[in-house]
This record gives structure tokens, C-alpha cells and sequence, in this order.
């Protein structure tokens, strides 16, 4: 991903970027110099969820910066949304601009018709996919898809070898080209089945008592383009629980992992790779979560934030903020301040804070009463959150 955005841009110059981003992509900023012109995402506030940005969200944002060298959006999200691909293309390519899409999530997409867009069909410029997510790659094997002649090869091929590895793994190139092979052979019969599976499995929670399985009602102007099938994101509000000690209790009591977990949901999926077993071993485990919740602790309560209040300024370059002068204060005096660190609760990765945005008291209380009740932030200098890295 890093990669893909100096293919783009240089220091100081501006990329157009989704704010519901990884990590990943605000350290690329960090590192770059990269300017951020921030397209907000769409956020439910009754879900407490963020949806991808529209076309129209990027055509206002190029229009007020027309010298931005490019956009990256994020699709589909951690909770399984997916942007309308092709509408973003098209506003970018009308300003004669690439667009780079971050598809994590989206490995499985080119091979099956009932699955939502493929970046590359939709006409992004560059598409940057991990494989060994919702493909059948071990892990650390991404690959870039690149189309049309707005990014360079060349450029993008000086700028990874700038940033990637000099000693390859073999095991990375073997298991990419063996799914590869495996997903032209046998993708459309083995995702047909994954998605029988995953409506079997989308029944059977439906019918399980407290929990709230997110479905199509979410796709609507406003809300999400689309919806990957295979993923199931579950509200647990209804059974007095969070999303943290839902993930916990299932990892303790059942032995599941689940792939995300905030303070209201929990989000689980199923790959190619699926089978009857592991079908079973998700739906006992989330029955025995329903069957046990009310023997849990009730949770200290997270001070939830308004929408708005998570657009903040951004007062500094990412840059500048990350390597300037620093101070740790107490997180009760931070509000105001320009952060200087990345907190981002972990999973899904996507930072509350970024370097040289200026912190809300909103932002702060989310954070401190969200890991009071379970809440990880592993890349900040205090993960208790009781002190914050701000500029000096």
C-alpha cells in the first residue's frame, strides 16, 4: 500500500484519502510526507458503524483540492461494506486523477459474479490485495493489480522495490500462485459454495435470540454500495454485552477467534476454505455465547461518539507531527492538543487519533472509557490510555 501511495505522490503533495483507513496507509503517510485531504466516511449513528465515502463525497473533495495528485479508498470494510467502486472511478478519471483501492478485504471478489465489484472491473487504476486473507496465501503475501496508464509500472515498481523486502520468501510466491491457479480452476464452484454456506449460517443466527446480523438493509444511499455475504457482522448490544467480551468469551470458552470486535459488534467470516466442521464450530460457539451472556459482568459503559466529532482538524503534516518535538500529558489534558502518535483500536486497525490531527475531548473520552471496558490500542505509548503523545 505504501508502495501504491509514492506511486501517486510525493512530500507535501495531497492524496485524497478514505479516514476510515488502516494503519497501514497513515503510516505511509508518516513516511512519504504525503499530505492528507481526509474524505470522510458515511457513519450509522443507531449502528455505530462507518460506511465507505460516495462518489459524490469525492467529486466535492477534488473539486475544493483540485492540485490532490490522487485518492486511495478503503473497500470492502472490516464489518463486510463495500463502496460503489466504479462511481468513485469514474468522479477520479474525470479529474484525470488514479484511484488507488485498498482491498484487504477483497481477495475473493474477481471470482465469483455474486460477489460485490472487483476494484480492477470497477475501474480503479491500482489495486492493492491481500492475499492471505480472504485468499489461500500464507501470511505477508499482497499482490498489486494495475490497469490503464495513470500510475507508471515503472514508478510502481522502483517505489516497492524502494520499500519491499531484498530477501523474498519462496513459501509467499508458492502459495500465491497456488491459489491463484486453484481460483481459476475452481473459484466459481468452491465461492458458490461458500456463499450456500454462508446463507446457511445467516439463518441460522437469525434465529439465535440477541443477536443482530447486519444484512442488506444497510445498503442504501447513505449507507453502504454493497455487502460481502461471507462476512457476518454481529451486533450484540441486545444481550448487555460488548463486542470485546463477546471476543473474549469466545476465544476463552470456544477456542474462536473472531476476526473484529468493538464496543458494540463482533464480526465473523467464512473463505473458500470452510467446510461443515468449521460451520458447526461457529454456530455452537455463538449459541453458547447467547446462553451465556447473562452470566456476564455487565460492561463499563463507552462514551460513544457523535459522528462529527471524529472529523477532526488536521493541524500538521502526518509527517512533522510524528518526528517533531514530543510530550506524553495525561490524557485529561489532551483535548486541543496535536496528537503525535497513532491510537488505533485493534481489531480492526483503523486509528481514532492520526499524527497532526487535533485531539477532541470526544475523542479522548471514547478512547479512555473504551479501554476501561476492553478496548486494545497496542500502537500507542500507553495503551491504558491514561497519557497521550502530543506535539510539544
Amino acid at each position: 500500500m505504501k508502495s501504491a501511495m509514492i506511486s501517486v505522490a510525493g512530500p507535501g503533495e495531497k492524496l485524497l484519502v478514505s479516514r476510515n483507513a488502516h494503519k497501514s496507509v497513515v503510516a505511509g503517510l508518516i513516511i512519504s510526507g504525503i499530505q492528507p485531504v481526509w474524505v470522510h466516511p458515511h457513519f450509522d449513528p443507531d449502528l455505530q458503524l462507518a460506511h465507505p465515502p460516495e462518489p459524490e463525497d469525492v467529486r466535492r473533495a477534488l473539486a475544493a483540492h483540485p492540485d490532490a495528485k490522487g485518492v486511495l479508498l478503503i473497500t470492502p470494510t472490516d464489518w463486510g461494506t463495500c463502496a460503489d467502486i466504479a462511481g468513485v472511478a469514474e468522479a477520479c478519471h474525470a479529474a484525470d486523477v488514479p484511484l488507488i483501492v485498498d482491498e484487504a478485504w477483497g481477495a475473493h471478489l474477481p471470482f465469483h459474479p455474486d460477489l460485490p465489484a472487483w476494484g480492477m472491473d470497477a475501474g480503479a487504476d491500482v489495486v492493492v490485495t491481500s492475499v492471505h486473507k480472504m485468499g489461500g496465501a500464507i501470511e505477508q503475501s499482497s499482490v498489486f493489480h494495475l490497469q490503464g496508464d495513470r500510475v507508471d509500472p515503472n514508478v510502481l515498481e522502483a517505489r516497492e522495490d524502494l520499500l519491499g523486502t531484498t530477501s523474498s520468501s519462496s513459501l509467499v510466491y508458492l502459495t500465491l500462485d497456488g491459489w491463484r491457479r486453484q481460483m481459476v480452476e475452481h473459484g466459481a464452484d468452491l465461492l458458490g459454495r461458500a456463499l450456500e454456506r454462508a446463507a446457511r449460517i445467516r439463518a441460522a443466527i437469525d434465529g439465535m435470540d440477541g443477536l443482530s446480523l447486519m444484512g442488506r438493509e444497510v445498503v442504501h444511499p447513505g449507507g453502504a454500495f454493497d455487502l460481502d455475504p461471507l462476512v457476518f457482522t454481529i451486533d450484540v448490544r441486545p444481550l448487555g454485552i460488548t463486542g470485546y467480551q463477546a471476543g473474549d468469551w469466545l476465544r476463552a470458552e470456544r477456542h474462536v477467534d473472531v476476526g473484529s470486535a468493538d464496543a458494540c459488534r463482533i464480526s465473523a467470516r467464512i473463505t473458500h476454505a470452510d467446510d461443515d466442521e468449521t460451520e458447526k464450530v461457529l454456530l455452537d460457539a455463538l449459541q453458547g455465547l447467547v446462553d451465556g451472556a447473562g452470566s456476564m459482568e455487565r460492561p463499563p459503559r463507552v462514551d460513544l461518539p457523535e459522528p462529527r466529532s471524529l472529523e477532526l482538524e488536521q493541524a500538521m503534516l502526518p509527517r512533522d507531527a510524528f518526528f517533531g518535538r514530543v510530550e506524553q500529558v495525561p490524557a485529561a489534558e489532551a483535548a486541543g492538543r496535536i496528537a503525535a502518535e497513532m491510537v488505533s483500536p485493534y481489531p480492526p486497525g483503523v486509528p481514532v487519533l492520526a499524527p497532526g490531527e487535533r485531539i477532541s475531548q470526544e475523542a479522548v473520552d471514547y478512547l479512555t472509557t473504551g479501554v476501561q471496558a476492553g478496548m486494545l490500542v497496542p500502537d500507542a505509548a500507553d495503551p491504558s490510555m491514561q497519557t497521550l503523545r502530543v506535539v510539544a
